[in-house]
């Protein structure tokens, strides 16, 4: 029986609902928000390959990238949970999707802004570092494109899981009061775990806007069906598993 609910759950949405005043406002938070995080997450591999003449990426190098991140989601997922959700992420947008916390319609209308922002963050630090090269994710030698996929399902798991557990569960209590940084912590610590093997995008938003600016798409699939399916797992696995059916508390905009 419990097998059907979250088959139940799932929705397309109708343009009326989705497409309105307030589901656009919520869109532009997710733009914004994303702008903020990608800024600070990709400026800052852009700021260590200027201070060191582009050498390779050394351990203190990848811990300031990891903070830089993981701040820049902390305060994304901060600035925006009230009015979208803060998903900040294709892959948590499609784990809410799937687990019947956003309907189809809307969760479009998120990926595109999610997706513009990414880009326009890349256009402004492309422009305000005098058109430095904007860095693209790329597998380290050694590492096969299977290798990464299954690393970013494992970690984009993860992360989904975290906002399934501090930000949609309506059980979440007062932990959801520390759901953005817990967000933002448990990004940190997978780009420390897997950002020396394939970047570590656990977000398809992520590689696209950098993809897009330097127009350089190779491997590109691997950081949008990695992160999509752990987002998937993470949803149903949540969903079936821990969630409390009928008790969901909808956020601003209807969502969640």
């Amino acid at each position: 029986m419990r097998n059907f609910i979250i088959i139940e759950r799932i929705r397309i949405g109708r343009v009326e609902d989705d497409f309105h005043s307030n589901a656009f406002k919520a869109a532009l938070a997710e733009f914004i928000s994303t702008l903020i995080f990608v800024f600070a997450g990709q400026g800052s591999t852009m700021a260590y390959n200027k201070l060191t003449s582009n050498a390779p990426t050394s351990p203190a190098g990848l811990i300031a990238v990891a903070l830089a991140h993981a701040f820049g989601l902390f305060v994304g997922v901060a600035v925006s949970a009230n009015i979208s959700g803060g998903h900040v992420n294709p892959a948590v947008t499609f784990g809410a999707f799937i687990g019947g916390n956003i309907s189809l319609l809307r969760g479009i209308l998120y990926w595109i802004a999610q997706l513009l922002g990414s880009t326009v963050a890349c256009l402004l630090l492309k422009y305000t570092t005098h058109h430095m090269t904007v860095s693209v994710f790329t597998l380290s030698p050694g590492v096969t494109v299977w290798n990464a996929f299954v690393f970013e399902i494992v970690m984009t798991f993860a992360l989904v899981y975290t906002v399934y557990a501090t930000a949609i569960d309506p059980k979440k209590g007062d932990v959801g009061v520390i759901a953005p940084l817990a967000i933002g912590f448990v990004l940190g610590a997978n780009i420390l775990a897997g950002g020396a093997f394939e970047g570590a995008a656990l977000n398809p938003a992520v590689p696209f806007g950098p993809a897009l600016v330097s127009w350089n798409w190779y491997h590109h699939w691997v950081y949008w069906a990695g992160p999509l399916i752990g987002g998937g797992l993470a949803g149903i696995v949540y969903e079936l598993i821990f969630m409390s059916h009928g008790t969901h508390e909808p956020l601003p905009g209807g969502e969640f």
